[in-house]
């Protein structure tokens, strides 16, 4: 038996390769008890053979742990675990790197944070009172022990001296009821007072104490201080002339237009056609600050106005790219300039209150104009015989005229709700049309101070910019929702719906429109500092180019040049383009 076993063992374990071997090998002695089980039986004899089990040893299955392991991670479980899973100890690697606190038990960023239950009346009532009072009952504390001083956190001192109520117990404050005269019976009709009674301690004056009448003497005081060194001091006016000689061999000054640059700057004629502007040919620098506004010379455009921020006036020569002279008499910042028609003159509103004369060819300051409010525009009569009338548009929601010969106001237009922005004289000089910051727009007679149209629309918003067509016929008016709007400036007065302009942001900035000689484009800055140019057809926006580095806040076309548009913005830069 034994032998049989061994022979089936050996016979298990040898494999081909050495069956092999051994055949090439010397032959060897074979045991031939070793071969006794490959004779065959006698008869009569049987054999057996032992069962082997080939399967390795496994444990059996109630010595495997069955139960099912849970994430100690896990904010949700898909199905329901027992207390034993539940409450299992944690098992497993374990982090080398985690510090004892990171590695303790919590739910939150902090630390481990215990539910509790608390009303939500009580937990207002003690937050309300601990930010009133600075205390409020320890919630570590059992309820039972409450009595006792350490039950409070915070001021405990004010805690036992107020008994430990809240805001919601405490009593209110008894005060002794004001008594009233006594006015008669009912049935005394002359003397009865009833509920309109006086109180016996109510005083009638309205008189201030000893120390609130000091405090209100002290600042009329500074008020009329300083009201009256504004009048009485303004800002003393000087020029500096940046010419070589004031007049030349024929003793003609620089107002004289000049007739050798190539083109007719006298005539009233217009261009043929006009050409989009594509690249920068000048640049004007000079201002410190933003600049406010331009305006070129009347008719001949050959010279140009500029106020800034920097309360300075430049004017320069547009042909040769010259400064003229630089006047200076503002201590805050210049609003608005304005020729007057033959360009002999000029005026200056400033934010220091006052309205200037100037002569345009010495520099000079003629006269100066204030009743004490800001003038935000200022405008020449255009007419001929009334040179010596301009009205402004001030902060006090009044529209003044002023005769420049005596220096007296002689008239005042008011019924604007907020302050005037702009002045456009239309209808051959007869009316003016003004715009305010109450979002209205208003036509006015010269000289009567009533307007007899009044424009305001729900959808309106204010226009800061108006400016008249060279026909005379549309007004282009800058509106805030990032819109040019265009009203007859005739008759009417009507919002012309098939001509908006759009495709710029505006908004809060008072970006001044212009049109091109021919009526063909429409120009106008906006507050990334581009000029947009569209066309006045189509309303199509044409082109855009990228002319100052902050707003720019007025953009003109050259009257007599077919592509030369002159630009400022308020980094204190005068762009020519063409």
């Amino acid at each position: 038996m034994a032998a049989t076993v061994e022979s089936l063992v050996s016979y298990g374990t040898d494999s081909d390769s050495d069956n092999e071997t051994k055949s090439n090998a010397s032959p060897e002695k074979v045991d031939p008890d070793a071969l006794a089980h490959l004779q065959p039986l006698k008869s009569g004899q049987t054999m057996s053979l032992a069962l082997l089990n080939s399967a390795p040893e496994v444990a059996v299955k109630e010595a495997v742990e069955t139960g099912v392991h849970l994430d100690p991670s896990l904010k949700e479980v898909t199905y329901n675990p027992t207390y034993e899973t539940m409450f299992a100890p944690e098992f497993g690697p374990v982090n080398p790197y985690r510090s004892q606190q990171m590695a303790a038990p919590r739910n939150m960023l902090s630390g481990y944070a215990e539910p509790a239950h608390v009303n939500d009346f009580m937990f207002e009532q003690q937050r309300r009172t601990f930010s009133t009072f600075g205390y409020a009952l320890d919630p570590s504390v059992d309820t039972t022990s409450q009595n006792s001083s350490n039950s409070y956190i915070g001021a405990v001192d004010e805690a036992e001296k107020k008994k430990g109520l809240t805001v919601f117990e405490v009593g209110p404050k008894k005060h002794d009821k004001r008594k009233k005269v006594q006015g008669g019976e009912s049935d005394d009709i002359d003397n009865y007072l009833g509920p309109w009674a006086k109180y016996v301690d109510e005083k009638d004056g309205a008189k201030p104490s000893e120390e609130e009448q000091k405090e209100l003497d002290e600042i009329t005081a500074k008020r009329q201080k300083k009201g009256r060194n504004e009048e009485e001091a303004p800002a003393e006016e000087k020029t500096i002339l940046h010419v070589k000689d004031a007049y030349d061999y024929q003793g003609r000054s620089y107002l004289h237009v000049p007739q050798d640059v190539g083109i007719n700057l006298r005539t009233a004629d217009i261009p043929d056609k006009c050409y989009l502007p594509k690249k920068q040919i000048h640049v004007w620098t000079g201002h410190t600050k933003g600049v406010s506004a331009i305006r070129l010379f009347p008719v001949s455009g050959h010279l140009l106005l500029s106020c800034s921020m920097d309360c300075k006036i430049k004017v320069r020569n547009t042909p040769c790219f010259s400064l003229v002279s630089l006047p200076s008499g503002h201590s805050k910042a210049v609003r608005d300039i304005c020729f007057n028609n033959t360009g002999t003159q000029y005026m200056s509103a400033a934010y220091d209150r006052y309205l200037k004369l100037w002569d345009t060819e010495t520099g000079q300051c003629i006269s100066r104009f204030t009743n004490r409010k800001v003038p935000y525009c200022v405008k020449f009569n255009p007419d001929e015989d009334k040179q010596n009338l301009f009205v402004a548009g001030m902060s006090d929601k009044k529209i003044v005229q002023w005769d420049a010969r005596t220096g007296e106001v002689v008239q005042e237009y008011d019924r604007h709700l907020g302050a005037v922005n702009t002045i456009t004289f239309v209808d051959e000089n007869r009316r003016f049309v003004s715009t305010s910051d109450d979002k209205s727009l208003r036509v006015w007679e010269w000289d009567i101070p009533v307007d007899f149209k009044y424009i305001a629309e729900p959808s309106m918003h204010s226009m800061p910019a108006v400016t008249l067509s060279p026909n005379g016929k549309w007004l282009a008016c800058q509106s805030m929702d990032n819109q040019i709007l265009i009203f007859g400036a005739q008759n009417r007065f009507r919002l012309n719906k098939k001509k908006i302009f759009k495709g710029h942001m505006v908004a809060g900035y008072a970006c001044q429109v212009d049109f091109s000689p021919d009526m063909s484009y429409v120009v106008s800055g906006d507050a990334d500092g581009k000029l947009n140019i569209w066309d006045w057809k189509t309303t199509k926006l044409y082109h855009r180019i990228k002319a100052h580095d902050k707003v720019c806040i007025s953009a003109l076309w050259h009257p007599h040049e077919t592509s030369k548009v002159i630009t400022c913005g308020w980094d204190g830069l005068i762009k020519l383009w063409d």
